[in-house]
C-alpha cells in the first residue's frame, strides 16, 4: 500500500515563471526532478514538470528490486503498475498531464534484468531509480500557464510555493576538461569493422556502438550551472536534469522512447543523422544529402519495424500504425531523420509493462534487440549507465512520456561521462561512423567549455 494517503488531484495555477529559474529555487531538495521542454516544436516540447522530496522510491540494484530500501520479490514493472494503479485518479481537465506519479530514470544497463541471458557491463549504480512525486509544477509552454498540481491537498501545494519563494544562488563553475575516449580513432573504426563483419555474416541486421568520453570531476564543478549551458547550446524537447544524490543528470535528448495519452502509444526513433552548418546554402545540402540518403533510411525503417513489433506486444490488435516515416527534425547542432510508430494499448496494461517491452530503445540498440545487445557489449567494453537508457514519467492520470536518454552527461563516481553512437549496417564506412559521433557530441563537448 501507498505509505502516505493520496488525496484528489489539485492544482492551483502560479506565475509561469521561467522553469530553469523555478529549479534554481528548488535546489538542495531531496531528488530534484526537472523534465525540461527547453526546445517547443510543433508536436513536441510542450511540458516541462518539476519537482522534488518524493514521498517513495522504487529502485533497481543489482537485479534486485527496493521500495523504500526495503527488498521486494515482484519485479519493478510489476511493482510500478500495483502503485500506479492503487493510486489512480482521473486527469484534470486542460492540465498538464503529469499530475503526481513515478519519475526518474531507467538505465541502459537495466536491459539485462528485463534479459538475463545478457551479459552486460554494470557499475555500482542503481539500474532503476523511479521516485513517486505527489506534488509537481507544470508548465504548459503552449498555453504560457503553469500550476502546482498535488496529490498532497493544499497544505502541500502552500509547502511548495513556499520553497519557491527562495532566492537562487549564483551558479557555480560549469567547465570541465580532461574529457578522454574509451576509443582511438583506431580501436572505434576496428570495432565498426567488426560490427559489419556481425552483419554480412546474418548474425544481426544492425548494432548502435558508441564510445565514451569520461573526465575526473572536482569539489568545485556545479552539474545544475553546466545543465544551464547544455540547455542554452542544445535545447531540446525531451531535456531533463535530475539530482539523485549518488548520480546526477543532465541531458539534452531529442528523442521520445514511449508517450501515453488517452491510452495511445507513441514512439519516436531517431536514425540518420547530418550536422548543422551556419552557411543556410551548405545546411540545406546536408538536409537534402539526408533525405536522399539510403543507407540512412534503411536504418531507420529497420527500427520502425522492431518498434512496430515491440509495440504489438502491449497493442490491441491492428492498432500499430506508422503516421510519419523517415520525417526531418532540426536541432541546434544536427539534423535527423525521425518517425512515429503508434498503437492502442492494451487496457490490462501498465506503465511498467509497456516500458519493460520496449526497453531499451531499438534505435539505440538494433537489431535483433537482444543479439545487437551483445555485440553492442562486445564492442564498446563498458557500462552504458543512463546513457541510452530513458528518463520521464508515469502519471497517476495514466499518461507516460519517457525519452531516450542520447545528448546525455552522467555525474556519479567523481567522473562526468557521456557518449555519442551511431547505426551500423552493412554499408557503413568507420570512418565517417567516428566522425558522426564527434558531431553528436559536440554540443556537449562546448556546454563544459567557457
Amino acid at each position: 500500500m501507498c505509505p502516505v494517503a493520496l488525496h484528489p488531484p489539485l492544482a492551483r495555477e502560479i506565475v509561469p515563471h521561467d522553469p530553469a529559474e523555478m529549479a534554481a529555487r528548488l535546489r538542495g531538495e531531496r531528488h530534484l526532478l526537472f523534465l525540461d521542454s527547453a526546445m517547443r516544436q510543433e508536436h513536441v516540447g510542450r511540458y516541462s514538470f518539476l519537482a522534488c522530496n518524493p514521498a517513495q522510491t522504487l529502485m533497481v540494484r543489482g537485479g534486485a528490486t527496493f521500495l523504500d530500501d526495503a527488498p521486494v520479490a515482484e519485479a519493478a514493472p510489476a511493482v510500478l503498475d500495483r502503485l500506479l494503479a492503487q493510486g489512480h485518479a482521473p486527469p484534470l481537465p486542460g492540465l498538464p498531464p503529469f499530475q503526481g506519479g513515478f519519475a526518474g530514470y531507467i538505465a541502459y544497463d537495466y536491459g539485462a534484468v528485463l534479459e538475463p541471458s545478457l551479459s552486460l557491463p554494470r557499475r555500482a549504480l542503481p539500474e532503476l531509480m523511479l521516485n513517486r512525486y505527489d506534488t509537481v509544477i507544470a508548465w504548459d509552454h503552449l498555453q504560457e500557464r503553469a500550476w502546482i498540481i498535488s496529490r498532497g491537498g493544499a497544505a502541500a501545494i502552500d509547502a511548495l510555493a513556499e520553497k519557491l519563494k527562495t532566492r537562487p544562488g549564483a551558479p557555480g563553475r560549469a567547465t570541465l576538461a580532461g574529457f578522454a575516449s574509451n576509443f582511438t580513432r583506431a580501436a572505434y573504426e576496428d570495432a565498426i569493422a567488426r560490427t559489419v563483419d556481425h552483419v554480412l555474416a546474418g548474425d544481426i541486421f544492425q548494432a548502435n556502438i558508441a564510445q565514451q568520453f569520461s573526465a575526473a570531476v572536482d569539489a568545485g564543478f556545479d552539474a545544475f550551472a553546466f545543465h544551464g549551458q547544455l540547455r542554452r547550446r542544445n535545447a531540446a524537447p525531451f531535456a531533463a536534469f535530475l539530482d539523485f544524490g549518488e548520480v546526477v543528470v543532465a541531458s539534452a535528448s531529442p528523442e521520445r522512447l514511449v508517450s501515453v495519452r488517452g491510452g495511445v502509444a507513441e514512439a519516436r526513433p531517431i536514425k540518420g543523422t547530418r550536422r548543422r552548418d551556419a552557411n543556410p546554402a551548405r545546411d540545406a545540402t546536408l538536409v537534402a544529402e539526408l533525405m536522399a540518403s539510403r543507407k540512412d533510411r534503411a536504418e531507420n525503417v529497420m527500427i520502425v519495424d522492431l518498434l512496430r513489433n515491440d509495440l504489438s506486444r502491449v497493442a490491441e490488435p491492428g492498432t500499430v500504425t506508422v503516421p510519419m516515416l523517415c520525417g526531418l527534425e532540426s536541432y541546434a547542432g544536427v539534423h535527423h531523420l525521425t518517425s512515429v510508430v503508434t498503437a492502442r494499448v492494451r487496457a490490462d496494461v501498465g506503465a511498467g509493462s509497456l516500458l519493460a517491452a520496449l526497453f531499451p530503445g531499438g534505435s539505440i540498440t538494433g537489431a535483433p534487440k537482444i543479439r545487437a545487445m551483445a555485440v553492442i557489449a562486445e564492442m564498446e567494453q563498458r557500462p552504458r549507465g543512463i546513457y541510452c537508457g530513458s528518463i520521464g514519467y508515469a502519471s497517476f492520470s495514466g499518461a507516460v512520456d519517457f525519452n531516450i536518454a542520447i545528448r546525455t552527461v552522467e555525474f556519479s563516481d567523481g567522473q562526468a561521462r557521456f557518449s555519442g553512437g551511431g547505426g551500423i549496417t552493412a554499408r557503413s564506412s568507420p570512418a565517417e561512423e567516428y566522425d558522426e559521433t564527434l558531431t553528436k557530441v559536440a554540443r556537449i563537448e562546448k556546454a563544459f567549455q567557457p
